[in-house]
């Protein structure tokens, strides 16, 4: 199985990414080690570019499901290069580094991607570290907002070398052929082997021993690879029982024992090959946490037995002592009388005669003998007894540091035992807590559909007001408020062809989600005018504030409004959705609660509300109005009628 993207794929990546050349950066989102660039793509459209788990970077087919908010990282880059101009994208050198490089009025931008050491994203201005997905100290360089961006010392360059470089870096390798092409001439283990199959070399023979006529070939066949890669890349995939087993944007020979299958581009072989694999992956996800105490565990376990085989061998060196208790005597006698009146030289070289001893060491009055069957290191100043006594201490210290070791690992042992009941008990309650619905981009704002299929949407705050009307209300559209203050402004979509129905729904979305629901009205007022009528421009003398608006010329009142909202379950674009809004809007619904405003101490009930249509608190939330909620009235499938 494939771990990571090799330089070669990147760069057939890089090409794809060609085109993004005068592209505008449109959305950034970010979510664990997933980063998603989207760009808007004169005469294509928009064109996503995904960093997956901060090392797979591809062009997916279609953009995946991304978080409603954004992470502060992603919120960082859409401040500072949302709809930059990308001037062009580029590998650098043959690393695994891509940049792109983008202009806007304040600057010139580099989006960096790393895709070793874990991988990282990081956003460079006048060579200086703006952010970066994941802050890292090198030896040599820092990956640090603020820090200078000092990029990977580069390596051989087999796209740009020539034959005498090539060979000039094999002949200087001691390693053989294949090791030589992976790490002298940069090609790594995959390619090397395949330069090597193609070339007819034997890998293992050492570089320094090719011949002129090898190297020649190698440097031939390595030159093709590069050529195709760059001119005329054919990803393929290869495939052991059906499943991805390995790509490249070339037809690889030292892969010909398995199923070769050719794409259309290697974005495409990537996205393939990590939606077959994204199940196994998952089973074989060990939390970091379990990961490193089941490290420290197998250590632990290694060293206690370590100290065990130590301490039964002191002991069992004691023993076979006194076994040869006889010819011990003699030799620690010997020595210490020959010690005192012979020169080092000349006693290692006496003890060098003696058929059972391996060596002494004069300076620590030591030698190494074999007794009672078993090599043992013995002081000559000291008799049988002491040496015995020694070892026998020494066995005992040992079996001191075995128990110690033991305790640590006991405690190491219930450790990663509180961990992973804590990780149990974690994915019990995220197997029964209610998943997310498919979210959509209008859910950062209030959102509810009419009876005639047209979205109509709400600022939940001063600053969504503002963005609802400057980005949302377009020539077509309509803009309703209630006639309160503190109320939102609402966006009608397409509003222009809604039917009078229509509007009072809108109308009656703009007084519920107001102020006048916390006052607990029984009922309201609210209107709509077109666009030209809606301008952040005061008259003299006035100001307005942020999140407000001057509404000018003649509004289309809505009266007797009453203060009343159903949540219900619907269906948009072929995904579930729990939607708060008029009950018209859910006519045919099976599934739905009316509510209104709460009286005091009856709570939001969202917690509540969650639980009976089975999705997260915090979708209810942010669907429902300001204040308290009552549930006035609810209906519900009767239990065997509900799939």
């Amino acid at each position: 199985m494939k771990k990571e993207m090799s330089a070669f794929d990147l760069r057939s990546v890089v090409t794809e990414l060609s085109n993004l050349e005068g592209a505008h950066m449109d959305k950034i989102h970010h979510w664990g080690g997933n980063v998603l660039f989207r760009f808007n793509v004169q005469g294509q459209g928009k064109r996503e570019l995904l960093f997956a788990d901060r090392k797979w970077l591809f062009c997916p087919s279609s953009k995946p499901d991304t978080p409603t908010m954004p992470t502060a990282f992603a919120s960082f880059l859409r401040k500072y290069i949302d709809n930059a101009r990308v001037n062009g994208v580029r590998q650098v050198g043959f690393d695994r580094v891509m940049e792109i490089s983008m202009s806007k009025s304040d600057g010139d931008y580099i989006l960096v991607f790393e895709m070793f050491g874990g991988g990282n994203v990081l956003l460079v201005k006048d060579g200086i570290i703006q952010n970066c997905l994941v802050q890292k100290t090198w030896r040599d360089r820092k990956t640090r907002p603020g820090e200078p961006y000092v990029a990977p010392k580069s390596r051989f360059d087999p796209t740009e070398s020539t034959e005498e470089e090539f060979a000039a870096s094999v002949r200087g390798s001691d390693a053989d052929a294949v090791r030589t092409l992976a790490t002298a001439v940069n090609l790594g283990g995959q390619y090397a082997e395949e330069v090597c199959r193609r070339a007819g070399v034997d890998k293992s023979v050492p570089a320094a021993g090719l011949s002129e006529d090898d190297v020649r070939r190698m440097y031939a066949e390595m030159r093709g690879i590069v050529e195709t890669v760059l001119s005329d890349p054919r990803p393929t995939a290869y495939l052991r029982d059906g499943a991805i087993e390995d790509f490249a944007p070339v037809s690889l020979v030292s892969r010909s024992d398995l199923e070769a299958k050719t794409f259309g581009t290697m974005s495409e072989v990537i996205e393939t090959y990590l939606k077959e694999t994204g199940e196994a992956a998952e089973e074989a996800y060990v939390d970091p946490a379990v990961e490193k105490m089941m490290k420290r565990i197998s250590k632990q376990e290694e060293t206690l037995d370590e100290y065990s085989v130590q301490e039964q061998e002191h002991r069992a060196d004691a023993e076979a002592l006194y076994t040869d208790y006889q010819k011990a005597t003699e030799l620690l006698a010997v020595l210490k009388d020959q010690s005192s009146k012979l020169t080092w030289e000349k006693l290692s070289e006496g003890a060098a005669r003696i058929p059972f001893v391996e060596s002494i060491d004069p300076a620590k009055h030591t030698v190494r003998a074999q007794l009672g069957g078993r090599w043992m290191t013995l002081d000559w100043e000291k008799g049988v007894d002491a040496n015995a006594s020694d070892l026998y201490q020494r066995g005992k210290e040992v079996g001191e540091k075995a128990k110690r070791a033991k305790e640590a690992l006991d405690q190491s042992r219930e450790e990663l035992a509180r961990i992973q009941k804590g990780i149990d008990r974690e994915r019990a309650l995220a197997a029964e807590r209610a998943q997310p619905t498919k979210q959509f981009w209008f859910e950062r704002y209030k959102w509810f559909i009419t009876t005639g299929g047209r979205l109509v949407m709400a600022g939940r705050d001063a600053h969504s007001n503002d963005n609802i009307v400057k980005k949302h209300l377009k020539e077509g559209d309509l803009y309703a408020h209630a006639d309160v203050h503190g109320a939102p402004s609402v966006v009608i979509k397409d509003g222009a062809k809604a039917s009078p129905e229509e509007l009072r729904q809108a109308c009656l979305f703009a007084i519920t989600q107001s102020k006048a629901w916390i006052a607990a009205l029984s009922e309201g007022g609210a209107f709509w005018v077109f666009p030209d009528q809606v301008s952040k421009t005061p008259n003299p003398g006035e100001f307005v504030p942020r999140g407000a608006f001057i509404v000018r010329g003649k509004r289309n009142y809505e009266y007797h409004l009453p203060m009343e909202l159903v949540i219900g379950e619907i269906f948009h674009e072929g995904a579930r959705k729990v939607m708060c809004g008029p009950a018209e809007c859910f006519e045919g619904c099976d599934k739905y609660m009316v509510i209104r405003p709460g009286k005091p101490k009856s709570g939001r009930k969202a917690n509540e509300i969650a639980k009976r249509f089975e999705v997260p608190e915090e979708e209810i939330s942010r669907i429902v109005p300001p204040g308290d909620i009552e549930v006035v009235r609810e209906v519900w499938p009767k239990p065997d009628e509900d799939e």
